[in-house]
């Protein structure tokens, strides 16, 4: 029987040291994006602002940080490929992203236009990174083993995204319990701290555990040769207009990147739009909670289940299983009427979504050349943020011609379908072999 840690996909150290940065990333995902940060804005920092206003302010500083990144990402992406800088880009949105959670502890009330800018640089800051982040996978797992490292850092984002949330709420809910300012009789800067620490925690969380990734896992060797600021520049742009023409040659990866758009943009919709959607259907907002901590901790032990599931009907079949489990999860919130119904769909979810997205990560670095890796995430990142877009505007428009959120969720369905069937289209081994003929191809 093999040890355990290479059952997992984590028998290396720089295996072990890449995983850690989603474990490390994910808690920012968790508490800042999904749970804790959104409520805090509304009631803190814009409770002098009209709801509605709170929430446009809110959704634009969302859409400048990610199409911010969006711009940025492929011409970043293929600079670091000519120049050997996937680290150093990495460690600049770190930067960025952990900098911006940490100034959010000095957010008080009426302090709107101080987050949003936090808000937006931290998202910038996260998103960016996992461009280079996921640049790396081709580089420090072989071939048969991406899968298993994919899922398995999928697994540790979970697990660590949900034990810093379960913490923070249990000092956020009882502050005397850890000692901080309680009761009634509290300045607003007492009231607000525990949620304040929370997001300090976040902050050194996230730079804590990225150190692995830093230290253990070595930089990819440069294709360029060394030159100026500006030369380098010059052929990231050169490099960058060949990427999409380079598509041609690598298309089963278009195909794949083609397919991942459709039905990884029902997934972001269903992610970013499950609470509101929970919200305007009565479902009280501890059963709320309770759901985004059962997708955490779910979806632990299937995001490796479907690492192995990979292994045994590979990661396209697999995914393909994903989908169709999301086209359940469609119907049910299109029927969705009370807190155990909302709870059974997180269950479903959580079954799927760190196994989904892994896998998509994982199949679409096996079927591109890794010494192309940065520059091909780059424009995947890219393609991602911007379609990323159209399901709420579906969803929004949907509604507003029906006036039915429970219409609107259901037309995500076709998100998931129109996904599967590019999915199926693609030929996984031509994919592969295109990508090693042109590693081949270099000196």
């Amino acid at each position: 029987m093999k040890p355990w840690l290479e059952r997992l996909g984590l028998h290396r150290p720089e295996l072990r040291a890449w995983a850690m940065y989603d474990w490390a990333n994910s808690a920012m995902v968790t508490v800042i994006v999904t749970a804790v940060f959104p409520i805090y804005f509304a009631r803190v920092c814009a409770a002098d602002l009209e709801p509605g206003a709170a929430t446009e302010r809110f959704t634009l500083a969302t859409t400048v940080s990610l199409v911010w990144v969006a711009v940025l990402a492929p011409l970043l992406g293929a600079l670091a490929d000519h120049g050997g800088t996937r680290k150093r880009f990495l460690v600049a949105f770190l930067g960025l992203g952990v900098g911006a959670v940490g100034a959010m502890f000095l957010l008080e009330r009426g302090a709107w236009l101080p987050a949003l800018v936090l808000f937006g640089l931290a998202n910038a800051g996260a998103m960016g990174s996992f461009v280079f982040y996921d640049s790396l996978l081709p580089h420090v797992a072989r071939p048969a083993e991406v899968d298993r490292v994919s899922t398995a850092g999928y697994a540790l984002g979970y697990l660590g995204g949900g034990l810093l949330l379960a913490l923070n709420l249990a000092w956020i809910q009882r502050p005397e319990l850890f000692g901080l300012p309680s009761g009634d009789d509290l300045t607003p800067s007492q009231a607000t701290l525990p949620t304040r620490l929370a997001f300090l925690s976040v902050a050194l969380w996230w730079l804590g555990f990225s150190l692995p990734l830093l230290r253990r896992v070595p930089e990819p060797p440069a294709e360029g040769t060394p030159a100026g600021a500006l030369r380098a520049v010059g052929a990231a742009v050169g490099r960058l207009r060949g990427t999409f023409s380079e598509l041609r040659r690598y298309r089963q990866a278009g195909l794949m990147v083609a397919a991942f758009l459709l039905y990884g943009d029902g997934i972001q919709t269903i992610i970013r739009l499950a609470a509101i959607y929970g919200d305007e259907k009565q479902i009280p907002r501890g059963a709320l909670i309770g759901a985004i901590l059962l997708v955490q901790f779910v979806g632990v032990p299937f995001s490796l289940l479907f690492g192995r599931l990979a292994r045994g009907i590979g990661a396209k079949r697999a995914i393909l299983v994903a989908i169709s489990v999301y086209v359940l999860v469609t119907f049910f919130a299109f029927r969705l009427e009370t807190a155990t119904d909302f709870l059974v769909m997180a269950l479903l979810v959580g079954t799927v979504q760190g196994g989904c997205q892994s896998l998509s990560r994982s199949l679409f670095a096996s079927m591109i050349p890794r010494h192309k890796s940065a520059e091909f995430f780059g424009l995947f990142g890219v393609l991602e943020r911007f379609a990323g877009f159209v399901g709420p505007a579906v969803f929004l428009l949907v509604r507003t011609w029906t006036g039915s959120s429970s219409t609107a969720i259901g037309s995500i369905v076709f998100f998931f379908v129109a996904g599967a069937l590019v999915l199926s289209r693609v030929d996984v081994e031509a994919g592969r072999s295109a990508a090693r003929e042109a590693e081949a191809e270099q000196p």
